[in-house]
C-alpha cells in the first residue's frame, strides 16, 4: 500500500496538480512570487506535455517495441515453434469493477479484455496447453482471476483448461505465485505491451523461460499522419501515465535486485 500511494503522487496527473496547487499557495498566501509563477509554469507545461498525442506516444514507443506481438494463428495450421512449445499461456491480471447483472466480459478493463482474449486466441493454437489467469479481488466479491476465467469459458475454453491465481497483490507477487503453482517452465506470458518488458524481467528473474505475447498496443504505427498526432487529449495522458509508471516500476524492481 505504502509503495502504491508514493506511486501514484510520481504519475503525471497527481504530480502537475500538486505542482499547480503549490503554485497557488505560495500565490496567494506568501510573498513568494517567484516560486509561485515558477511552480505555475511547471505545472501547466508538464501537464501539456504529458497530454500531447506526439510526446505521449515517443515515451510509450520505447517500451512497446521492444517485444514483438504473435502474428495471426490460422486454424488448423501449427502454433509458431516457439509458441508451440509452451505449455501455458499465463494472462497477467489488469482490472475489473464488480458491477451487478454485468457479464463477466462487461466488467473487465480495456486492458484485461485485451488480455484474456489474446490469452485465449493463444490457447487455440496449444490444445495440450493450460491457460493460468491471475487477479485478486476485493472482500465477498469474486477475484480478478475468477473473472477472466469466466470470459475465457465463455470464449469457448474449457474449465478444466483454467488454473487461478487469486491472491498475488502485483507483478512481482505473480511471478512468485507462477513459482509455486507449476514450477519454472516455458510459458507464453500474456500482458500489455507497455508492461511486458518489466513482466518479462521479472518472470526470467525466477526462472521462466518466456516467450513474451504483448497486446493493447497504444502506440500504432500510423502511416498516414495528420494534425491528429499534435492533439491534446485524455487519452495521451494515460498513455504517459504507464509509461512512466512502467519506469519507475521497473527502476524500483531493479534497485532491490529482482531483476
Amino acid at each position: 500500500m505504502l509503495k502504491k500511494f508514493i506511486s501514484f503522487w510520481l504519475m503525471p496527473l497527481p504530480f502537475c496538480v500538486t505542482l499547480l496547487t503549490l503554485g497557488l499557495i505560495f500565490l496567494l498566501f506568501t510573498h513568494r512570487a517567484r516560486l509561485a509563477r515558477g511552480l505555475l509554469v511547471m505545472g501547466v507545461v508538464l501537464l501539456a506535455l504529458f497530454s500531447n498525442k506526439w510526446v505521449s506516444t515517443a515515451l510509450v514507443r520505447p517500451i512497446e517495441a521492444k517485444f514483438a506481438p504473435i502474428p495471426d494463428l490460422i486454424v488448423g495450421q501449427s502454433a509458431l515453434t516457439n509458441l508451440a512449445l509452451c505449455r501455458y499461456v499465463v494472462v497477467l491480471g489488469s482490472g475489473h469493477s464488480d458491477t451487478p447483472n454485468f457479464s463477466a466480459n462487461n466488467q473487465l478493463s480495456s486492458a484485461g479484455l485485451a488480455r484474456i482474449v489474446e490469452g485465449v486466441r493463444l490457447l487455440r493454437a496449444l490444445p495440450g496447453a493450460k491457460l493460468v489467469v491471475s487477479g485478486g479481488g476485493e472482500l465477498g466479491y469474486p477475484s480478478h482471476a475468477e473473472v477472466l476465467g469466466r470470459v475465457a469459458t465463455e470464449l469457448g475454453v474449457n474449465p478444466e483448461r483454467i488454473l487461478r491465481i487469486e491472491h498475488a497483490r502485483d507483478t512481482e507477487d505473480e511471478a512468485q505465485s507462477l513459482n509455486t503453482l507449476i514450477g519454472p517452465t516455458r510459458i507464453a506470458l500474456v500482458t500489455t505491451a507497455w508492461h511486458m518488458p518489466r513482466a518479462t524481467a521479472l518472470f526470467q528473474a525466477r526462472g521462466f523461460n518466456v516467450l513474451p505475447c504483448p497486446t493493447g498496443y497504444t502506440a500504432r504505427s500510423n502511416p498516414n499522419s495528420s494534425w491528429n498526432e499534435y492533439i491534446w487529449s485524455v487519452e495521451s495522458l494515460e498513455r504517459s501515465t504507464a509509461a512512466v509508471r512502467e519506469r519507475i516500476g521497473y527502476l524500483w524492481v531493479w534497485l532491490r535486485g529482482k531483476i
